[in-house]
């Protein structure tokens, strides 16, 4: 198997740039997305990056990279607090998943300071915006390490 990751966005992480600025500031997902791909030449490993706003594409997804990728980076946006099949699916496949945030969720409204997925995720990064992600997918390739 490649060392490949999968980069899964969640609901609402398509509008990035525009929506609540002042919150998650004005990089794109594009902009995400270009970050991960220099990351990635630097690791030396290929990613995969997908957004969807739709719960059940993201458990296919995860499903889908069983065999194909040696672990996940979610950010799962409003489904981190609401959503048990997500967790389920995380605890499902067998591979390590980093929750990760732009925003920092402990200091923000209370319904957002619990995340169902994070019990099942190796770790969680938030709060860093944008860079949050080339940290996570250095956490992770140092987590698989040779397992990969």
């Amino acid at each position: 198997m490649t060392r490949s990751l999968l980069i899964l966005n969640g609901p609402n992480l398509n509008l990035l740039g525009t929506r609540q600025p002042e919150v998650y500031g004005t990089t794109t997902l594009k902009d995400v997305e270009n970050l991960c791909l220099d990351k990635a030449k630097d690791l030396g490993i290929e990613i995969e990056f997908a957004q969807s706003n739709h719960e059940g594409s993201l458990i296919d997804m995860m499903h889908a990279a069983r065999g194909k990728h040696v672990g996940v980076i979610l950010n799962a946006g409003a489904y981190t607090h609401t959503s048990v099949a997500l967790m389920d699916a995380i605890s499902s496949i067998m591979l390590p998943v980093i929750e990760l945030h732009l925003s920092n969720i402990h200091a923000r409204e209370a319904f957002r300071q619990t995340s169902y997925i994070s019990k099942v995720c190796i770790g969680q990064i938030c709060g860093f915006g944008a860079a949050g992600y080339p940290l996570a997918m250095q956490a992770l390739i140092d987590y698989v390490g040779d397992k990969a």
